[in-house]
């Protein structure tokens, strides 16, 4: 069967989904790996393995059954010293081994971004026990924020607004850590006015950027996002000069090229400016990012497809007023159908389902999709139209 690029997806949740759609359509040819089977992109890859990507032998085992030109990790529970060994030994990892290494860690990616590269980001210290934590929140003050060093999605994620609440924080940060670190960052809570998502694509003919998109959390999770947010040309050109940055420290040993999610939180200051302060990066398309299967010609994952694959990548993208709004499961089940699809979709939304095979409570089922004449309008038809799926569960 003729292809053009063979990819070893490593991560088959709802973003590993679209991507494989994207690479396809390039003519590639996707392995898709995850912990579980029928996960959503080996639903449309050509092939799949099941296997623990945290175990080191069984990576480098699927690794050398089907000899990738590309190793795409998807997820951050993988062993990354192991990634590096198969990079070194000959293998394409993109974006790097070392962007991978550094960005499914929490603490590796801020202490390049404020320790290296001198970024401004929020005061933050590491913890590894109840007692580094309350030496940790001393430092940063409260209100602060306390999260696993590696998760997504804000998995044991939890603001603090006092001591007292500390040691359930940290409770609650190990019990949804990623990976096997019992390690914890503690942050200073920023009050900012708004956070976006600066989805940065380097590429065979430089760096190219979305216009930001703006988005609404809840309990650590992206909830909506919207496409372009008002932001100020100061502060725009303020995040790209960083997230460009960082993306070009993130190179490495491999080319680098690749699709990054960098997120800002935007702070008005007392002059009227808007302060940029830098908060995560993720070597990949990023869930806020779904967006973009409506408000742009090209997807993140077209981007992110076209960049690792050497393709051309335009150097200006525009957006389109739009909005996304997650479909979530509030039960944990075997079994799950869908209801009022077409009722959702009658106001011009557009739906997408991720195919995940079971539930559990807040798990992203879904997403609702909008344009509108202006981003409010996009968003009120994309969160109308998540709120009229109705979700069943079979036990």
């Amino acid at each position: 069967m003729p292809f053009t690029t063979k990819i070893l997806l490593l991560g088959s949740g709802e973003l590993g989904r679209e991507f494989v759609i994207s690479a396809k359509r390039l003519g590639a040819y996707v392995v898709a790996c995850d912990s579980y089977a029928a996960a959503p992109a080996m639903q449309v890859a050509d092939e799949a393995e099941v296997f623990s990507m945290l175990d080191g032998e069984a990576l480098r085992a699927v690794v050398a059954k089907h000899n990738p030109d590309l190793i795409v990790p998807e997820v951050e529970a993988i062993r990354t010293e192991v990634l590096a060994e198969i990079e070194a030994a000959g293998s394409n990892v993109v974006p790097s081994a070392r962007a991978t290494q550094l960005t499914m860690n929490r603490d590796a990616i801020r202490d390049l971004a404020a320790g290296e590269l001198g970024i401004t980001t929020s005061r933050y210290r590491y913890a590894e026990s109840i007692e580094e934590v309350r030496a940790a929140a001393d430092f940063t003050g409260f209100p602060c924020v306390i999260k696993p060093v590696m998760s997504s999605s804000g998995k044991g994620q939890s603001k603090v607004n006092t001591a007292e609440e500390l040691e359930t924080a940290w409770t609650y940060a190990v019990d949804n850590m990623r990976g096997d670190r019992k390690r914890v960052i503690v942050e200073q809570f920023i009050d900012f006015d708004y956070e976006i998502t600066l989805l940065t694509v380097r590429h065979a003919g430089g760096i190219t950027f979305c216009p930001p998109i703006g988005h609404r959390q809840e309990r650590g999770d992206y909830r909506e996002s919207w496409q372009p947010t008002p932001m100020s040309d100061a502060a725009i050109a303020a995040a790209q000069a960083m997230a460009a940055k960082v993306v070009e420290a993130l190179q490495g040993n491999g080319k680098g090229y690749g699709l990054f999610g960098v997120e800002f939180f935007v702070a008005r200051n007392q002059e009227g400016g808007e302060e940029v302060i830098f908060s995560e990066l993720s070597p990949r398309p990023h869930d806020t990012g779904m967006v973009t299967l409506v408000s742009q010609n090209l997807s993140e994952f077209d981007l992110h497809a076209r960049a690792i694959m050497g393709l051309p990548v335009p150097d200006t993208i525009a957006a389109r007023p739009s909005a996304s709004s997650v479909i979530l499961a509030d039960r944990a089940s075997e079994t799950v159908s869908y209801s009022g699809l077409a009722e959702a979709m009658a106001n011009g939304a557009d739906i997408r389902i991720f195919g995940k095979p079971v539930t559990r409570p807040y798990r992203r089922m879904g997403v609702a999709l909008a344009n509108g004449p202006d981003t409010d309008a996009a968003r009120a038809r994309a969160n109308a139209a998540a709120g009229t799926v109705q979700i069943h569960y079979g036990d």
